[in-house]
């Protein structure tokens, strides 16, 4: 038998005080091992039983603390984050909500190494980049995180095969035949396996977001940045392409954070986190609300 419940936890607890809050939740778990909260927070706690013992863990994919972000320069100047911090987990879909100009896309930027905060830091798993050098973040940034717009940014004389193709050049891991191979196998998981090589300019829109989404995935990443992924598509394709994301993530153990403004899609995310001004003002988990000032 297993399950994931969701607990608050505060720096400094230790593992007694943890199986405390979760037998408390009316949860029957029991906590392998010795160790201290570092962060406070929300955390899923995954467990497994193993006859009368059940062991729990709760595993980070990407996080950030703290988090400051200016744009603009003098009487221009915007404060656009201010001290944003957000876990997002192994098997979870995250949905950042709020009025346009609210820091969204600043904070999907920041996560996912295309910019630099001024303050506070970002962590793959438990590792520190905020520090890396530009060519340490391009390197980071291409292995561990896949990226979806709005807009597809496919190149348009490419096929569908070749665009999935490029960041895994760009990596240079693979030979050209493995690259064809895995393009081939993402295009399939999309539902364009017949498409392959059918130029980006001859698919449909519903169809090109989903090689963009193929590309995201192209060099496995551990997650899945999303900005307005379905922004631009009709009702039926937003619907294919969020099902589509919201499987990889649960199937294949990846975590996903998309920023939209279609409450359907957000409602049907593990939690939504609403912002206004530069701040997550309100976190909820999918069946519970927590609120923070």
């Amino acid at each position: 038998m297993s399950g994931i419940v969701w607990i608050w936890v505060e720096v400094g607890m230790s593992a007694d005080d943890v199986m405390g809050v979760a037998l408390g939740s009316g949860s029957e778990i029991a906590v392998a091992g010795s160790w201290v909260v570092t962060c406070c927070g929300w955390y899923s706690v995954c467990w497994k039983c193993h006859h009368s013992r059940i062991e729990m863990s709760a595993q980070v994919s990407l996080s950030c603390e703290r988090i400051e972000r200016y744009l603009g320069e003098e009487e221009e100047r915007v404060h656009a984050l201010r001290g944003v911090s957000l876990e997002i987990e192994t098997g979870t879909v995250h949905a950042v909500v709020g009025p346009s100009g609210c820091g969204k896309s600043s904070l999907l930027y920041i996560l996912g190494l295309l910019d630099t905060p001024d303050a506070g830091h970002v962590a793959i798993e438990t590792e520190a980049v905020s520090h890396l050098s530009d060519d340490e973040l391009a390197q980071k940034r291409n292995k561990f995180i896949g990226f979806i717009f709005q807009f597809h940014f496919l190149m348009e004389d490419f096929t569908a095969e070749e665009n999935v193709m490029i960041p895994m050049r760009k990596l240079g891991q693979l030979s050209d035949a493995q690259m064809r191979d895995r393009s081939a196998d993402l295009l399939d998981g999309v539902g364009l396996g017949d498409k392959l090589r059918r130029p980006s300019r001859h698919l449909s829109g519903g169809e090109q977001q989903r090689v963009a989404i193929a590309r995201a995935l192209a060099n496995d990443p551990r997650v899945i940045l999303a900005d307005e992924p379905t922004g631009n598509l009709d009702t039926a394709n937003s619907e294919r392409a969020f099902e589509l994301l919201q499987n990889l993530v649960h199937q294949r153990d990846k975590a996903l954070l998309l920023a939209t403004h279609n409450p359907a899609i957000a409602e049907a995310c593990d939690w939504v986190h609403e912002m206004k001004d530069g701040r997550i003002i309100d976190s909820q988990l999918r069946g519970t609300r927590s609120s923070i000032s």
